[in-house]
């Protein structure tokens, strides 16, 4: 900081000085006679050159993109540097969440001389630490435990508190790109008697799963709805129908991208004789289970739901 200040000085003081001498006078330099006026471009030159080293010295580098796997911990590497490689009395490193005037700030911390670590403030969110030294001119970020939200491009900024308060940051970002395999966050099944019955698959993944719906025997045509979730997290659900579902059939979801794969099977059980009394309603059964590879995982063993005057009402299980 004191070259870069200095340097300013420096130059303001020559331009000044320079410019109260008489143009007409010449010096000697080195045997060689130099008049006035191109002693005074080379001075300024030379100034401007410095100054123009000394403001560029200070630099942050990061990497443009950086990809990580939802639930597993990831670094956004940012380094910066000076070509005396100063020390200051205190450093604040800031990283946030976006540009401009809608940006989250996630972590800010303040580096002491001396201290052994950079302190970050009480309401820190833990999630987020910082992986290098300042001292040491690394500013790295982790994030522990990403999830799909944490898409974005983030900014590293440190702050040199001195005689004058000077900030530096890279304008380019990181952006960083959370994947995560195909998970089913549910099936349902709606409609009337009347109507008739579909099938609902909510799905959720980074890139965008397929969903398919698989027939005991066979491929079955479903179509995409739009997704229930609006915002950012829209961008990793989507929906999948499945029209004309019959009683006394099974109906498997399947969901895939380069992560992974995942099923859901549904089982619509034929409605039951009724059982008695007048206006009594069949029950309709339906059992629900959802594969991780060669696991079964029963999430509802079997559950009856009553046909309202030939209505399913919202019958849904919920993966959670």
């Amino acid at each position: 900081m004191s070259d870069v200040l200095g340097g300013t000085d420096s130059h303001t003081h020559t331009h000044t000085h320079t410019h109260t001498r008489p143009v007409s006078l010449s010096y000697l330099l080195g045997g060689r006679i130099m008049d006035a006026r191109l002693l005074c471009s080379t001075l300024l030159l030379s100034v401007t050159r410095a100054l123009s080293s000394a403001d560029d010295g200070w630099f942050v580098k990061v990497q443009p993109e950086v990809r990580g796997i939802e639930g597993y911990p990831v670094v956004l590497p940012c380094t910066f540097g000076h070509p005396q490689h100063s020390q200051h009395s205190s450093l604040q490193v800031v990283w946030r969440l976006g540009h401009g005037q809608g940006a989250t700030v996630l972590y800010r911390c303040t580096s002491r001389s001396g201290a052994p670590t950079c302190e970050p403030g009480p309401k820190q969110d833990q999630r987020y630490r910082l992986e290098g030294n300042p001292r040491e001119h690394d500013l790295s970020l982790r994030i522990s435990n990403t999830i799909l939200q944490d898409n974005g491009r983030y900014y590293c900024r440190v702050e040199v508190q001195g005689r004058e308060h000077i900030s530096f940051e890279d304008k380019m970002g990181t952006r960083l790109r959370v994947e995560a395999p195909p998970k089913i966050l549910g099936l349902s099944v709606e409609g009337t008697e009347q109507s008739g019955y579909r099938a609902l698959c909510r799905v959720q993944g980074s890139p965008l799963p397929d969903v398919q719906w698989l027939g005991p025997d066979d491929l079955l045509e479903g179509s995409l709805l739009r997704p229930l979730a609006q915002g950012s997290t829209g961008h990793y659900h989507t929906v999948s129908q499945l029209r004309d579902v019959e009683p006394g059939q099974q109906y498997t979801c399947s969901a895939s991208n380069p992560l992974g794969k995942e099923q859901a099977t549904l089982y619509v059980l034929p409605p039951q004789p009724p059982l008695s009394l007048a206006g009594a309603s069949p029950p309709l059964l339906l059992l629900l289970s959802v594969s991780v590879g060669a696991k079964v995982l029963l999430l509802v063993g079997m559950g009856v739901w009553m046909v309202q005057g030939g209505a399913l009402p919202g019958l849904s299980c919920w993966r959670k």
